[in-house]
């Protein structure tokens, strides 16, 4: 499976509004996506594999810290090196950015997620009590430091 990398664009938001509301309780909607291309400070990637739109994942670069706020992929793709390539693109585009810092939360029991970030350098350095809704869970506050 040959996956590509690269930038959202406006084409993109219908697909990706979708495969985030087939995997979260509370997905981002169109117009979410769509506030993202004029935010200048929002840095987000699409994966494609067979020629479609698979994937995402943006972080916010402020006071020269990425926080990656959101890493969704398709279910029927999810196992292949997806987020993960869409981890470490994000994380080359923040270093070529002057970014040293990523941090992100994610779900305590989400072990799959967790191993992606862990093989890309991140470390639990906390938890965020009740963070998530539907259903109510911790999130662990993980960082990437330089």
């Amino acid at each position: 499976m040959q996956i590509t990398i690269r930038k959202l664009k406006e084409s993109d938001i219908l697909t990706l509004a979708r495969i985030e509301r087939e995997s979260f309780s509370h997905p981002w909607s169109e117009e979410s996506f769509r506030e993202l291309l004029s935010i200048d400070y929002a840095r987000y990637l699409v994966a494609e594999a067979d020629g479609k739109v698979v994937g995402s994942a943006g972080m916010r670069v402020v006071y020269g810290e990425g926080d990656i706020d959101n890493v969704v992929v398709d279910a029927g793709y999810r196992g292949n090196g997806i987020a993960g390539a869409l981890i470490s693109e994000l994380i080359a585009l923040g270093e070529s950015e002057g970014v040293k810092e990523f941090t992100l939360e994610v779900r305590v029991s989400n072990a799959p997620a967790i191993r992606v970030y862990e093989k890309a350098g991140f470390k639990t350095e906390g938890v965020r009590p009740g963070f998530y809704e539907d259903p109510k869970e911790d999130a662990l506050i993980m960082w990437r430091r330089g």
